[in-house]
């Protein structure tokens, strides 16, 4: 079969780790073309990472007959609109985290790719590493008993003054940007949707989290927390732990186990420590990505998957007594 052509909209610093790189290693997908706002840094781009086109504008890309699927890095406040337009020009799209401003741009969102027969996959690579396919058997082949508490976090130091992820309009706020795994993994890990109980934030400006915190309960009684931020005391958490009436686990590093990783078990039989190498999450996602699209095969990223995790993350802003992204600009 002929490789999937994919374009990327927007010159951004995640493509080449979270597209260029792993591309390499999965033939069933090829990068023809990028475009960014400004065509020269689109070509520069693209010279620089061998791409083999630079065209002029977003427009230009998603409307080429000769790509199949676009990649949407571009910052949260465009997610819905490029999306919109890639699906109607009958493209599959593998979107950056979160996919939207808020859960109705998401919900609009899923309904186009049902609507086009196009894919529409969320980019939270973490998913289809071994290691969180190991984190949810562990969780419910009953080692650590009746679960009572999943605690995530994601803190991680982004003190850039002037960057897309402290800018409202754009979707920006530490809920949004680290926030949207830690909510990720703690619905995966629950097997069920929270209701958020109690949030509070710290603001970098009057609309803008740069930490955030919030507590949550699920209807059977469990209960957890999500812990996230940009910049505050700590500096560096990104981290997942379960309790059960049997034991605990203790994971770092689920979201980029590629480059460090140690799940840890605790039971009444002691404890042990396990590690998965091998190709890293963003390779693993591609190839899902590109199986999907060629073949139908069901994503662990759907976009549905994604309402439901603005969902949470929309009643959390609601919680801490802020605005929903992509309102009230």
């Amino acid at each position: 079969m002929s490789p999937l052509r994919m374009g990327v909209l927007g010159a951004a610093r995640i493509v080449p780790t979270a597209l260029l790189t792993p591309a390499r290693s999965v033939p069933e997908v090829v990068v023809t073309a990028i475009a960014a706002r400004n065509p020269r840094r689109a070509r520069v781009f693209a010279t620089r990472h061998g791409i083999p086109r630079a065209l002029a504008g977003y427009d230009e890309l998603v409307d080429d007959p000769d790509i199949d699927a676009v990649y949407n890095p571009l910052p949260n406040g465009l997610h819905c609109a490029w999306t919109l337009r890639a699906l109607d020009a009958g493209k599959h799209v593998l979107c950056e985290k979160p996919l939207a401003s808020n859960a109705a741009e998401a919900a609009q969102m899923a309904a186009a790719a049902e609507r086009t027969g196009r894919v529409l996959m969320e980019a939270f690579h973490w998913r289809y590493h071994p290691l969180a396919a190991r984190m949810l058997a562990i969780v419910k082949d009953g080692t650590l008993g009746r679960i009572q508490r999943i605690e995530t976090n994601m803190c991680v130091p982004l003190m850039l003054p002037g960057n897309i992820r402290y800018d409202y309009g754009l979707g920006g706020g530490a809920a949004m940007d680290t926030g949207c795994y830690a909510v990720h993994m703690l619905r995966h890990l629950a097997g069920a949707e929270p209701e958020v109980t109690r949030a509070e934030a710290r603001l970098s400006s009057p609309k803008v989290d740069r930490c955030m915190t919030a507590d949550v309960a699920f209807a059977d009684g469990r209960t957890g927390r999500v812990r996230c931020s940009m910049f505050s005391w700590m500096l560096f958490d990104i981290s997942a732990r379960v309790i059960g009436d049997a034991g605990e686990m203790r994971v770092f590093n689920p979201v980029a186990p590629q480059f460090y990783h140690r799940l840890t078990v605790r039971t009444a039989e002691g404890k042990r420590v396990e590690r998965f190498p091998g190709a890293s999450t963003y390779e693993h996602q591609l190839r899902a990505f590109a199986d999907c699209a060629a073949n139908g095969t069901p994503v662990l990223t759907s976009a549905r998957d994604g309402v439901a995790n603005m969902r949470v993350i929309d009643r959390i802003y609601e919680r801490a007594g802020l605005p929903l992204r992509g309102q009230n600009i």
